[in-house]
């Protein structure tokens, strides 16, 4: 699947039962586009999604990815899913990641080009750990 917004190759992946409520809608399968970011619905899940194309600095076990990946995809509206990020961002870390650090990284990724700012996101999430 291509990326609506950048057509870049996105990243499919199946959303496990214990991460459904931090989705928007009812999606069960969702797209993470490598470049700018977004987070789409998307069809047919591989069996083994592979998160490397976000660059070495994220996490490729999907135990930790898959959170992961649903929080950087809700950062573009941080007041609306303020609860579900929070929680994501807790899971990330109880799986032994700093998601912080993982923001950190995909900022300084020149692959990554997206509208929003990682930093200053980084910055309001500190206030919400």
């Amino acid at each position: 699947m291509d990326c609506p917004h950048c057509d870049t190759a996105a990243i499919v992946f199946a959303v496990p039962d214990q991460y459904r409520e931090y989705v928007p809608g009812e999606e069960e399968t969702v797209a993470l586009c490598p470049q700018c970011l977004a987070l789409e619905p998307a069809t047919n899940p591989p069996a083994d999604p592979t998160f490397d194309r976000l660059g070495d600095g994220f996490p490729s076990n999907p135990e930790t990815a898959v959170p992961m990946a649903l929080l950087v995809g809700l950062l573009d509206s941080l007041a609306l899913y303020r609860s579900e990020i929070t929680a994501l961002l807790e899971r990330v870390e109880e799986t032994g990641t700093d998601p912080l650090l993982v923001l950190d990284r995909l900022a300084r990724d020149p692959a990554v080009q997206t509208d929003l700012d990682l930093s200053g996101r980084r910055r309001q999430l500190e206030q919400l750990l």
